[in-house]
């Protein structure tokens, strides 16, 4: 997937499209930092690495550990929804193949809902 999309590229531009969502949602923006930039940064690399390129999110940062870095958040149903909505337009936004985009949104949607540990 990584080589079909565009390599890291695409996935820098979609996380800097999430993040400028993230920055305009009053459910998402008050569970991130002030800062936004590394943020956007880890899950650029992460995504990268996750379908399939270098493996820079974990020689810097070591194993995801998704819900463990997330435990701290609250995340509920509106949480999971504001989220999975910014990252299905973030993805849409790349005028991606259907078959693509189909297989990047049932990841995100997966994604979303093992986040979850409030309710």
């Amino acid at each position: 997937m990584y080589e079909v999309v565009g390599g890291q590229a695409f996935f820098d531009a979609l996380a800097r499209r999430f993040y400028e969502r993230v920055a305009a949602d009053p459910v998402l923006r008050p569970l991130y930092p002030d800062d936004l930039e590394p943020g956007e940064r880890h899950l650029a690399l992460f995504l990268g690495q996750y379908w399939g390129g270098p493996t820079t999110y974990s020689d810097a940062r070591g194993h995801p550990r998704l819900r463990m870095r997330h435990a701290p958040f609250r995340i509920g149903a509106a949480e999971r929804d504001a989220w999975y909505d910014a990252m299905a337009a973030s993805v849409r936004d790349a005028g991606l193949d259907a078959e693509i985009e189909g297989r990047l949104l049932a990841y995100f949607e997966m994604a979303a809902g093992h986040l979850v540990n409030d309710g």
